[in-house]
């Protein structure tokens, strides 16, 4: 497979991006994430996307030339559209916003509206560690998710991250869909055409099924822990897009649409300051008294830890993707 390093990489997907019409600061920002989620492992969030992003840009189930901005805000929150452009660009605004509201008022919230997808969000909170401070990220998604004793899919598989910085070593990043499996890993089958396994997910129809494109295409999946998935995927599916005034789940069409409506997601962004509460070097202290706990079992991975060990083997060596993805993402850079 194609062998590129994280720079060269980055600018081929920014490329393929500005290609389609995104604007360079969103292409740049867009790159950036997905060039690290493939970096920390996560390929299922990483330049992988970038044709799906391409083509929206194409249809205008993306705008290019979106610029985010503030709409509405409060001492410690706000709220930004996003313009229906892409959706690293305002997460990082807002993130931002956030961070310097905490920094003010020992709590920040912001959130986004008219958004796209914006990938892994573990990778958005990492500049919040950076700052000392611990994040919470929430996103709602294409609806996935049947309602608890329903048949067709409802909620998004909305993801849920949260990071916590240490005074020794790498934060601690807890990132996850509410799903069994993300619609990414469903979507490595559908490009691979393999069959998934059994129990993952069903068709439209609500009937079981090992077919990639029938999840993707209108299906639904499995919630992670059955009945308490479902009723926190339906908490962030208010958080998210009630209070973000962002189209619910199943009012958006499915990512693999390539033309269609706008996506209207909703995210949201916590930002809590330590030093607000009991304090930084207090908050530290019992995160390593925690972890020491944890450690004293060997096999117990710290979450987050792995991401850090690939991310370093890829400065190094640099990140494989596969020919068909290098030959397609080369395509769209020089498309006119």
């Amino acid at each position: 497979m194609p062998n590129l390093s994280i720079e060269a990489l980055a600018a081929l997907a920014a490329g393929a991006l500005q290609a389609s019409g995104a604007a360079d600061s969103a292409a740049r920002i867009t790159a950036k994430y997905l060039v690290a989620a493939d970096a920390q492992g996560l390929a299922t969030h990483g330049v992988v996307r970038v044709p799906t992003y391409c083509e929206h840009l194409k249809s205008g189930r993306a705008r290019g030339d979106a610029v985010p901005r503030i709409v509405n805000e409060k001492a410690a929150s706000c709220l930004i559209d996003a313009g229906y452009g892409l959706g690293f660009e305002p997460a990082e605004l807002a993130l931002e916003e956030a961070m310097k509201r905490a920094g003010k008022h020992g709590i920040g919230f912001a959130g986004v509206t008219k958004s796209h997808h914006c990938g892994a969000l573990g990778i958005l909170l990492e500049s919040v560690a950076a700052r000392g401070m611990a994040g919470l990220a929430f996103s709602n998604a294409p609806a996935a998710i049947m309602a608890w004793g329903g048949k067709r899919p409802l909620l998004g598989t909305n993801p849920v991250a949260a990071i916590f910085p240490r005074e020794r070593g790498a934060p601690l990043v807890i990132d996850m869909s509410l799903t069994q499996v993300t619609r990414g890993q469903i979507l490595l089958y559908a490009n691979a055409g393999k069959p998934l396994p059994e129990g993952w997910g069903m068709d439209k129809d609500g009937n079981p099924t090992t077919d990639p494109h029938k999840i993707l295409l209108g299906g639904s999946l499995h919630a992670v822990g059955g009945l308490k998935g479902t009723m926190v995927a339906l908490a962030v599916e208010i958080l998210c897009c009630a209070l973000m005034g962002a189209a619910l789940s199943h009012e958006v069409e499915p990512m693999l649409v390539d033309d269609g409506k706008p996506m209207n997601l909703g995210q949201a962004f916590l930002v809590i300051d330590p030093a607000g509460m009991a304090g930084r070097e207090r908050y530290l202290e019992r995160v390593e008294t925690l972890i020491e706990a944890m450690l004293e079992d060997e096999e117990v991975r710290l979450p987050g830890a792995r991401r850090v060990e690939n991310t370093a083997r890829a400065v190094k060596d640099g990140i494989e993707i596969p020919p068909e993805l290098a030959k397609q993402l080369h395509e769209l850079a020089t498309r006119q």
